[in-house]
């Protein structure tokens, strides 16, 4: 019995989940809890008396039919009166189970309470989780985690307050009857029956963990693979790869299918072995009842009282291995939780943080060095200072360390060396959110809710009035298309936004964007995914977002920033050049070198349609036949 003693770790679970069930803000559901437990008592006193009204009956019965009662057994109001101790049974019977039903209904606000309250914490300390630990784990498996985790919770709450305490009040209650009604042997043989069964119990459970956790781990897995394939629908349908995808998810569901038949498998042992257990006591009950009555020490319903309490018993001894296994799998589950809860974001606000006070939005970056990794350096000693009001743009190869300037500034990871300031502010001193409140984000890739275009426009502003989102709307160029779906800005845009174009979902981000308007704009590649026709349109968008802010540009086509106040030039996280287009045009240094590879590839791509278009028209281009 000492496996049936929690663990540390469960013993944590339990200490965390203690304030959800005995919420200490919610007096009245304190007060729930308080009755709940009264109805407990009331309802096992009459679970217990229950068999007393089979007795009498029984001996009723007997009285009427010529049988004989022992004068010290006769009960003389029920004598002669067997429907009525009839009646009094089955009355019995639906009072206890009315009092079981209302308090499990009573319950249920308790229980779900605590379900939600739990839920919401983990939920919110997701989101307050850094950066790096999103990239680490897969958006399927933290979902399911929390699924099973809210599963949990309520199965635990509802276990152990609404059945295990019951069921311990009604074995204690079954046990004085047996001992005031019959003798010690009665009492003897049910407590072993307990034991041998709850020993059973545990040891049959802790095995079927072990296989319940693999089923679990089998069953993310092939849930983590199939969110994962179907977000990546598109890419799927590119490279015809239903088929390897149809397999990976079968290699997991393989696996949570062996798991599940070992599951069942092993329940079968354990429902074999408590009926056998719980089956062998019965029989013994029986016989010494019977033994009883034939010796006249006790009245034929004396047989039919112990036969009754036996069963009875068997019902929350039947729900003891339920309780066991219940609590076990949900403080499993819990357990992964709580480990989320357990992780510390990697970006806090200190004690004392203060709000971001912007009267400019200069941006300085000082001495400012970060890895990812500590034997890995992406910025060296980066120093640049952003005006307010100008434009800034940061270019340089692939792997320069450009987007990482962006999720800096945003505070995603805190620098390793040097510093950042807004306004003089050093960024590691000001609260995030206000910090992200003052930013606005047209990112390379926009994803969108799978909800209404309407919705994820005003995502940029929750308190804004309709005519405003329309207003942001207009200023992004998207208002007319928008108009022009059937359902306007009702339209659903799907699974991260797929059923708008890239163009579209720009646009869609440009003015959540603007309807947000913030102080400081970081526009991270908002172009480099699109067409030459649709990219002048977006930029042309973008120069109206970023007039009289702050802006951040982090470029891929060179051609997108000429314009720019300043151009910064990275080359292996170190700042190598800097300056306008012009001036760094007649360096011909790195810059320039970027620039004349662009054009020379632009002129190609130029070329090369001119030539399709020429080819077309004079029919030099024809289909192959097959």
């Amino acid at each position: 019995m000492d496996r049936i003693t929690p663990s540390p770790e469960q013993t944590r679970v339990l200490k965390a989940l203690w304030p959800y069930v005995w919420p200490y803000d919610r007096p009245d559901l304190r007060k729930t809890v308080l009755w709940s437990l009264v109805l407990i008592v009331i309802a096992k006193v009459v679970t217990v008396t229950v068999p007393y009204t089979l007795k009498w009956a029984t001996d009723a019965l007997v009285a009427a039919s010529g049988g004989k009662v022992p004068a010290s057994e006769q009960v003389t109001w029920l004598v002669g009166a067997p429907l009525l101790a009839s009646l009094v049974y089955g009355a019995s019977r639906i009072l206890m189970t009315l009092l079981v039903q209302l308090r499990e209904g009573m319950f249920a606000k308790v229980a779900m309470h605590a379900v939600r309250k739990l839920a919401l914490s983990t939920f919110e300390h997701m989101h307050r989780l850094s950066l790096r630990f999103h990239l680490e784990k897969k958006t399927g498996g933290l979902t399911r985690v929390l699924e099973r985790g809210r599963a949990g919770i309520e199965n635990i709450s509802r276990m152990a307050l609404m059945t295990l305490i019951p069921t311990i009040i009604e074995f204690l209650l079954i046990i004085v009857v047996c001992a005031i009604e019959f003798d010690w042997r009665y009492v003897v043989t049910i407590v072993l029956m307990i034991t041998a069964y709850l020993w059973f119990t545990v040891k049959a459970t802790d095995w079927r963990v072990g296989i319940r956790r693999t089923m679990n781990d089998s069953d993310t897995d092939a849930n983590t693979k199939a969110v994962d394939s179907l977000l990546n629908f598109e890419t799927v349908k590119y490279f015809g790869a239903e088929e390897r995808e149809a397999k990976r998810y079968d290699t997991s569901m393989a696996s949570y299918e062996k798991a599940s038949i070992k599951s069942y498998t092993s329940l079968a042992v354990l429902n074999s072995g408590q009926a056998v257990i719980f089956t062998v006591a019965l029989t013994l009950c029986l016989v010494m009842a019977a033994q009883d009555v034939l010796a006249g020490n006790h009245t034929v319903g004396h047989f039919a009282m112990v036969n009754l309490l036996m069963l009875q018993l068997f019902m929350p001894l039947n729900f003891m291995g339920m309780v066991y296994r219940e609590i076990k799998q949900g403080l499993t589950d819990i357990e992964r939780m709580m480990d989320v809860l357990d992780q510390s974001p990697e970006v806090a606000d200190r004690p004392g943080a203060k709000r971001l006070d912007v009267h400019g939005g200069t941006i300085r970056f000082e001495n400012v060095r970060f890895g990812y990794e500590r034997d890995r350096e992406i910025l060296k000693d980066v120093s640049f200072e952003v005006p307010a009001g100008k434009m800034v743009a940061i270019v340089g190869p692939s792997g320069a360390g450009k987007s990482t300037i962006g999720r800096l500034l945003l505070r995603f990871y805190d620098v390793t060396g040097g510093r950042i300031t807004i306004d003089g502010q050093d960024l590691r001193h000001v609260t995030q959110a206000s910090l992200r409140a003052a930013m606005g984000v047209v990112p390379q890739d926009t994803v969108l809710f799978n909800d209404t275009i309407f919705y994820n426009i005003k995502y940029g502003r929750a308190d804004a009035t309709d005519d405003e989102v329309f207003a942001a709307a207009r200023m992004a160029q998207i208002d007319d298309f928008v108009k022009s779906l059937p359902q306007g800005y009702d339209t659903m845009v799907g699974e991260r936004g797929l059923k708008l174009s890239g163009g579209e979902k720009q646009r869609v981000a440009i003015a959540r964007t603007i309807l947000k308007g913030p102080p400081v704009l970081i526009l991270d590649e908002a172009t480099s995914a699109l067409d030459s026709h649709t990219e002048k349109e977006i930029q042309d968008a973008l120069d109206r977002v970023a007039m009289n802010r702050t802006t951040v540009v982090i470029a891929h086509r060179l051609s997108t920033i000429i314009h720019a106040d300043v151009i910064l030039v990275l080359r292996d996280g170190t700042l190598v050049e800097q300056g306008t287009h012009a001036e760094l045009i007649a360096k011909d240094g790195l810059y320039a070198s970027l620039w004349s590879r662009q054009r020379q590839a632009e002129k190609a791509r130029e070329d090369l349609a001119q030539a399709l278009e020429e080819a077309e028209r004079t029919g030099a281009l024809r289909p192959v036949q097959v």
